[in-house]
């Protein structure tokens, strides 16, 4: 399925486009056999590459060439893993629930704003 978000598309189907599903696939199997003495550093730095992956995956692999679909797809990458379970910020004392609720929803609503809605025919 080609990842770039092109116009006329409405916003389930841009939000489709928007969400790294390989990189969240390899994020839960990779950090799932980390074991429990390694999981502090462990947890960082799978989520380090695999933010840094991001880009570089849906640019290459995906063939998006749309800067600002492949700055958001990154960020969305960092908002799911906050607001799944705090991911590598939970192991450093870093994670609260109520913040990943509200980046979650704040980020849920600034996404239409930034990459505009298909426009209804009249």
């Amino acid at each position: 399925m080609a990842r770039e978000i092109k116009s006329g598309q409405n916003y389930g189907e841009k939000l489709l486009r928007l969400i790294p599903s390989e990189i969240v696939a390899a994020y839960i199997v990779v950090t799932s056999v980390i074991p429990e003495n390694a999981v502090k550093w462990g947890y960082l730095i799978i989520s380090i590459i695999l933010l840094i992956t991001v880009p570089f995956y849906m640019w290459r692999i995906q063939k998006v060439k749309n800067i600002l679909q492949l700055i958001i797809t990154t960020i969305a990458f960092a908002v799911w893993t906050y607001s799944l379970n705090g991911g590598a910020l939970k192991e450093w004392g870093l994670y609260k629930s109520w913040i990943a609720s509200v980046i979650l929803v704040l980020w849920t609503l600034i996404i239409p704003i930034i990459i505009p809605l298909k426009k209804a025919d009249k």
